[in-house]
């Protein structure tokens, strides 16, 4: 167990170098570009975590097909875990506005590093999400999109405290969720899934689903993995999912993930694709992921 800890923790520095002499390190967009890029229903909006502000019913007529779209909306409160503004986008169902005595479980994707919140609707996440509802493929669901404009990993950065304290709270006040451990799922791409592997694992009570999707974990949570299983109580175990391309510079990394799991006796899924670390790959992908974060749901 500890040389397949070693493996891990020598395969992620050999993959930093890797990524940081590639395209992956561009610069991180600023605020003003990423806001720029994003497809929202509403500018971005400062509020307070004390007192979120319930989303505002569209001036739309009530569909009994809901054959509508989702919306997509953009919010931004001052973080005390943060020294800067967390922002995020929300997806929001087909005829979210109109069922107001629903409530819907809650899905959060974390982008990939030097990208921001706007990826994943970029991928197409959102497009998808609205197919699958419509279609009664899927039920309706909410995705939470927060924004982390650093390279740092924990310990250095406190963004999973400020997702986990601040955002979470936020979100379950200001939107009808489901708020049980079951109804809400973490997942990422790159290091996205490094933070989805790293808050969820140390917080099995609030999450019951993981997708780790071409996953970088950070270095110093490596050799930590099989500890943090070990002390999961089998009940409490999250439903966990892996998947990387056959071309992908992160897979022995994604690869030595998945025997940690198989060595803790872990139930999980490992899809290997064909595929490079990139978002032609993820964007063919996004359907399958949804899907399975779906099937999670009841």
């Amino acid at each position: 167990m500890r040389a397949r800890q070693a493996n891990l923790f020598t395969g992620l520095l050999t993959l930093l170098i890797v990524l940081c002499g590639s395209a992956a390190c561009s610069p991180i967009p600023t605020p003003a570009a990423a806001a720029a890029s994003a497809t929202v229903t509403e500018p971005f909006l400062m509020v307070s975590t004390a007192t979120p502000t319930p989303t505002a019913p569209p001036a739309t007529p009530t569909s009994a097909a809901c054959t509508r779209s989702g919306t997509v909306e953009a919010g931004m409160f001052d973080s005390d875990y943060l020294a800067w503004p967390l922002r995020f986008l929300v997806y929001l169902p087909p005829c979210y506005s109109e069922q107001t005595e629903r409530r819907y479980p809650i899905l959060y994707l974390l982008h990939g590093l030097a990208s921001d919140e706007t990826q994943w609707p970029r991928l197409g996440a959102t497009d998808t999400a609205d197919e699958l509802i419509r279609s009664g493929q899927a039920l309706p669901f909410l995705i939470v999109m927060p924004y982390d404009p650093t390279w740092s990993q924990p310990p250095d950065s406190d963004f999973d405290e400020a997702l986990v304290e601040e955002l979470i709270p936020y979100v379950d006040a200001a939107y009808r969720t489901r708020t049980g451990r079951l109804d809400r799922a973490i997942g990422g791409l790159s290091r996205g899934a490094g933070w989805a592997v790293h808050i969820g694992l140390n917080r099995p009570d609030l999450f019951g689903s993981i997708g780790a999707h071409s996953p970088v974990v950070f270095w110093r949570d490596g050799i930590h993995v099989s500890e943090w299983l070990g002390d999961i109580l089998p009940e409490m175990m999250p439903a966990i999912y892996l998947d990387a391309g056959d071309q992908d510079s992160s897979l022995p990394v994604a690869r030595e993930l998945e025997i940690l799991l198989d060595d803790a006796d872990v139930s999980h899924e490992w899809h290997l694709n064909t595929g490079f670390h990139d978002e032609d790959y993820w964007s063919e992908h996004v359907e399958e992921y949804l899907r399975w974060y779906v099937s999670n749901w009841h």
